[in-house]
């Protein structure tokens, strides 16, 4: 197994401690942490101590760490992040698929290496073992509870890119159910956005071919003036530019520019039919 000290380093920045998130955290990661503490850093650079408070790139209090450094925590703060709410989208339904799972492999493979595959899948076990024990409705509290903290800690673009990531999933068996649309809601006003938010990343898919979609991605109604489409086009292309996520690393920021690209194609297919 990886040493999945070096890359939880990171997340362990913006755990308060006794949070729902450091709890979560906990018990997913306790049992697979290697013997050697030392190993437990962000890049093979520095320990993190009860009180550290390392927030750089989130909010702005800075420990001694270098730039690089807090670069690789958000990528670390984000890819744990994501692990707690996917365990919670993918057994929305009480069905964790293969389909779902396999998606969350394809982007730990893309994002962070073949090796963080494997970690990965023992932090979902482990969360959807917590699942269990707690029961859904004390574990949906502590996930909502986790998601406030995320919102403190995550700018609002990264916060989007999450949402995307998690939708994603939802959509990964090819179809989503109303559980798993009020999971995405419920997770969507936790994080300090909206269900606007997650209407829009809904109907991404078919913006290109789906004239209704285009106007959901947007949206804005089918009766809505060319000058309110121009701005909701405007309002969304700067919200979901790929260089406001740019230092969650690359393969983050190329998974944006396909969204942004998405949302283009939804532009283009109103402009057509509205003769623009």
């Amino acid at each position: 197994m990886a040493k999945i000290g070096k890359w939880i380093g990171g997340f362990l920045g913006f755990i308060v401690t006794g949070s729902p998130l450091g709890a979560l955290a906990g018990y997913a990661l306790g049992s697979l942490f290697d013997s050697n503490f030392d190993d437990v850093s962000i890049g093979g650079g520095g320990n993190f101590g009860a009180n550290n408070g390392y927030r750089d790139g989130y909010g702005n209090q800075q420990y001694g760490y270098q730039q690089s450094n807090s670069y690789e925590g958000q990528r670390n703060a984000f890819r744990f992040s994501l692990l707690v709410l996917a365990s919670y989208i993918i057994n929305a339904d009480g069905r964790i698929m293969h389909s779902e799972m396999n998606l969350v492999r394809q982007w730990l493979r893309a994002n962070f290496g073949e090796a963080a595959v494997s970690d990965g899948e023992q932090v979902l076990r482990k969360l959807f073992e917590q699942q269990k024990n707690l029961g859904r409705d004390e574990y949906r509290s502590a996930v909502m509870s986790s998601c406030q903290q995320i919102r403190q800690n995550m700018s609002y673009e990264q916060r989007l890119q999450l949402l995307n990531f998690l939708v994603m999933i939802a959509q990964a068996d090819g179809a989503v159910v109303n559980a798993e649309v009020s999971a995405l809601m419920e997770c969507a006003i936790n994080l300090g956005l909206s269900e606007q938010d997650v209407n829009s990343m809904l109907n991404l898919r078919d913006a290109g071919t789906s004239l209704d979609a285009a106007y959901r991605v947007l949206g804005v109604s089918p009766q809505a003036s060319d000058k309110e489409v121009k701005a909701a086009y405007r309002k969304l292309a700067l919200q979901h530019h790929p260089d406001r996520v740019s230092t969650l690393g690359e393969d983050v920021r190329k998974a944006a520019e396909k969204k942004f690209q998405e949302i283009n194609a939804a532009k283009e297919t109103i402009w057509k039919a509205r003769g623009l």
